[in-house]
């Protein structure tokens, strides 16, 4: 098991600790509710150590990057990033990541935690002679802030730095690398920083109003916002195109490992499609691998992901589901316990801010 750098300031606030992606990580603080409110009204702050960052350079990083990854590095500037994936030859997923683009012949890779062992080795086994690979994961302690205060905690604590735009990454005067991303449908940012520094500058923010928040609460509000969850919602099982995320697989830059088959997808049309699922009446929480039955009652699947949404106030959850049941508005029965709950199919994402 594998400790965060940050492990004894969660001890310190009362933090209950599990075992995630083989990391020993908090679960919640004081409660889920009480944290996932707090990110969507005011400022939350989530460990993120756990996650993996690697370094690709070379005068062929981005053609070779071309090659490995769905998304096109040709459209990035210097200093901005894109939601990307890693598949397999038969157009599985490896990984969902976020590419960032910090030179020329540079780029900034924050990986899943489950998967940078496994991602390294596949970039690595597939790596071009004029291509660097470095795995900086455990130099760095991350930190993702979120919220609608989010920016004005980032001012308390860095006075006279600027953040990057959406989508983009900066390295501040200070050293720290800060990306201008996030996982909860907030305006936020990740805040990378050397391991020594990483609890002073968790204090710091701590400090500002940014209220400590867990892993329960980032899972209930990146499902709201219908965002995958590696390991659950994607796997080698299942393409970007079944997970309805086609949009970040760009099939007309060029050959690109796996794109044969999600091009036979995006022709034809996926068999299976993961599918945003709503309780329809009040019943208990929905969780993974709950069957999902049809309106006759019959078993057409499982959720890959469930919870009872904090803003919604009712049980929300992905799963795959064939394609002729993931039409909006389907009448569909999720399995809690023996009891059926009735639910339906609904648009992503579950939940908008009002405004």
């Amino acid at each position: 098991m594998k400790s965060s750098p940050l492990e004894s300031a969660h001890v310190a606030l009362g933090a209950k600790l599990v075992s995630f992606a083989g990391w020993n990580m908090p679960i919640q603080y004081t409660s889920i509710m009480d944290e996932h409110n707090a990110v969507r009204t005011h400022c939350g702050i989530f460990d993120i150590s756990h996650m993996g960052q690697f370094i690709i350079s070379g005068p062929n990083a981005a053609a070779w990057l071309n090659r490995m990854l769905t998304n096109n590095i040709n459209h990035l500037a210097i200093g901005h990033g894109q939601y990307t994936l890693m598949v397999n030859d038969k157009g599985g997923v490896i990984d969902d990541l976020i590419a960032y683009r910090t030179g020329e012949n540079e780029f900034f890779l924050v990986v899943n935690a489950s998967m940078i062992d496994e991602d390294f080795f596949w970039l690595a086994s597939h790596q071009d002679g004029n291509v660097t690979l470095q795995n900086e994961s455990n130099l760095w302690a991350g930190m993702a802030v979120q919220g609608p205060h989010s920016l004005g905690v980032f001012a308390k604590v860095c006075p006279g730095e600027t953040l990057p735009p959406r989508n983009g990454i900066a390295t501040l005067a200070s050293g720290p690398v800060v990306c201008r991303t996030g996982y909860t449908g907030e305006d936020g940012f990740e805040f990378f920083t050397p391991v020594a520094d990483g609890i002073p500058v968790w204090e710091k923010f701590v400090a500002a109003g940014a209220k400590p928040c867990a892993l329960g609460a980032r899972d209930t509000l990146r499902l709201e916002m219908g965002y995958p969850l590696n390991g659950n919602d994607l796997s080698p099982d299942h393409s970007p195109i079944e997970a309805g995320l086609g949009f970040f697989c760009d099939l007309e830059k060029g050959d690109f490992i796996g794109r044969d088959k999600l091009s036979q997808q995006k022709a034809n049309g996926p068999a299976v499609k993961l599918t945003a699922i709503q309780y329809v009446e009040k019943g208990a929480p929905p969780r993974a691998h709950y069957p999902v039955h049809s309106a006759d009652g019959t078993v057409i699947g499982e959720l890959a992901s469930g919870v009872h949404s904090p803003s919604l106030a009712t049980g929300i959850g992905m799963a795959y589901l064939p394609a002729e049941f993931s039409k909006i508005g389907t009448p569909l029965q999720i399995e809690v316990r023996g009891k059926l709950c009735l639910a339906k199919v609904v648009k992503k994402p579950f939940y908008r801010k009002p405004f």
